[in-house]
Formats: structure tokens, C-alpha cells, sequence
């Protein structure tokens, strides 16, 4: 693409009936809410995908998806480009601390051979592979349980990047010194500033794409520990209360669900009981 087509990408607008029709689009196929104030946002990740069909405007752009019959071909980048993907390792700690603290040591001494967890909505890994490096340190130097991890995402760009388990050094940083020298190998090559977590780990975890708005979640046996932190900010009430539903239906009794810190499931009538901050167990 010449400067001047580049140039005439990055002044375009998406109009008001484009930006309805890409947000009606988004919101039936995975239920994420995208009001006026993201216009600017879904601009800017657009023109990637306006660059890379090659087409000159956004309004080109839409017109080809909705107009030329190239939706369903288009349908995964234009849901990963629209997707966030905030995540960090050992993101809202408290959860970990409670997991570890007072979950862990329980599930030891009732004798429990084996866990099964779920991170969904895992982004790039960094939550799955916090998990990961804390039940391990646990199984190893307590004798806790073995654990087997299910980790998923909508988009399949972040989970690329989660299979390769390689990150800039500093992302590691949150995670404790011990725990980091354990389960992270520095890059051979100084000039590279980058981490990748050790094969044995990389391979305690199952990564798998998936919707959270299928009507079920092929998931296998009831999962002992979900973790679906920060994805319900993004639903409507409604679709809110359908997502945890679906979670809960995979629960196996008593097993516990982890949302983010400023979630809540008041109001929905689900056989959960709160039993830490933003933690809930399955009655």
C-alpha cells in the first residue's frame, strides 16, 4: 500500500451505520457490548484489518463484509480485532491468596488426588500459567494434589501466543522471585528481554478456543476451579446471567467459580453461595 493510500486509512471514519452494523455483529455472535464511546477504539483496531484485505476505507471494509459475501470468511480476525485482552501474571492477587491459603490446604487433607481447573477467557496465558506455577509449587513441596488446566479464549491470535509460553521479562515481575526462577527460562540471547515458561509447565495446560456464548461449554468432567475473571464487564446483565449459568453447570458440587474483583452475580438465581470476595462455590 502506497503513503498516501496509508494516509487516506488512518484520516478515515467509521460511520455511525457501519459502527451499528459491526456492533450488532459482535453483540449476537459473542456478546460483547460495544457503546458509542468505543468508536474511536474499534477505528483504530479496524484499519489493521483494512490494511490487511488490502481494501482503502473502512467504509470499503464494511461494505465488503456486509455487502460481498465475506463475513464468515472474516468472522475470526474481525472478532479478535475487536476483542481486549488486558491480562497480567498474578493479576488481583487476593484470589491466589485465597486459593492457595485456605482452598489448597483443604483439598490436601480431605486427600483430593487430582484437580481440575478452568481458565477461561485466558487471553495471552498469564493467568493460566500464574495457576499453573502455584499448584505445581504446591504438588511438589506439600504433597498437594495433581492438576490438569483447560484454558480458553474467543481469540485465537492470544492463544497463539499463549501455546509459546514467551514474554517480555518485565511481565514476569509480578510473579515471586522463587516461583520465577522455577518455572521461567531467561532468553539465551541478552538482547532478547524475554522469559519462556519451562516445557513441563507449558504442557500442564490446555489451550482450546471457545465461545462463551455457545450454548454449552464442551468441557468434559465437572471442573473443580473456574477462574472467568473480567469478561462479565463486557456482557449485558443478561447475557451476564446466561455466561455464569453455563459456568456453574460445569461445576462439579462444591467447587468454586472466581470472577473478577468488580463483578457481581446479584441478583441471579444460581446455586452458588459466596464464600470469598468475588469467590463463589457450588451448592
Amino acid at each position: 500500500m502506497s503513503s498516501l493510500a496509508r494516509a487516506a486509512v488512518s484520516t478515515d471514519a467509521l460511520q455511525p451505520r457501519d459502527f451499528d452494523r459491526i456492533s450488532t455483529y459482535v453483540y449476537k455472535e459473542c456478546g460483547i457490548r460495544l457503546p458509542p464511546a468505543k468508536l474511536t477504539m474499534i477505528e483504530g483496531r479496524l484499519r489493521r484489518r483494512v490494511r490487511a484485505t488490502g481494501l482503502s476505507s473502512l467504509s470499503g471494509y464494511c461494505s465488503w463484509l456486509f455487502e460481498g459475501d465475506h463475513l464468515e470468511g472474516e468472522r475470526e480476525h474481525l472478532l479478535n480485532a475487536v476483542t481486549t485482552n488486558k491480562t497480567d501474571f498474578s493479576r488481583e492477587p487476593k484470589h491466589f491468596d485465597y486459593l492457595m491459603g485456605k482452598v489448597m490446604p483443604r483439598l490436601r487433607d480431605m486427600g483430593k488426588r487430582r484437580l481440575r481447573v478452568w481458565s477461561a477467557a485466558c487471553s495471552t496465558g498469564a493467568e493460566p500459567y500464574t495457576l499453573a506455577m502455584l499448584l505445581d509449587a504446591f504438588a511438589q513441596d506439600q504433597g498437594g494434589p495433581d492438576f490438569g488446566i483447560l484454558a480458553t479464549d474467543l481469540d485465537s491470535e492470544v492463544l497463539r501466543t499463549a501455546r509459546r509460553g514467551i514474554y517480555p521479562a518485565a511481565m514476569l515481575d509480578p510473579v515471586p522471585a522463587n516461583l520465577r526462577g522455577r518455572y521461567a527460562m531467561k532468553a539465551s540471547d541478552p538482547k532478547r528481554d524475554e522469559m519462556r515458561i519451562v516445557p513441563a509447565l507449558r504442557s500442564a495446560i490446555g489451550f482450546a478456543q471457545m465461545n462463551l456464548m455457545d450454548a454449552r461449554y464442551p468441557v468434559g468432567d465437572p471442573m473443580d476451579i473456574i477462574f472467568c475473571r473480567n469478561v462479565l464487564i463486557y456482557f449485558d446483565k443478561p447475557t451476564q446471567e446466561k455466561v455464569v449459568r453455563r459456568l456453574t453447570e460445569c461445576l462439579a458440587p462444591g467447587g468454586l467459580l472466581f470472577l473478577g474483583h468488580s463483578e457481581s452475580i446479584t441478583g441471579f438465581d444460581l446455586p452458588l453461595t459466596t464464600v470469598s470476595n468475588t469467590v463463589f462455590q457450588r451448592i
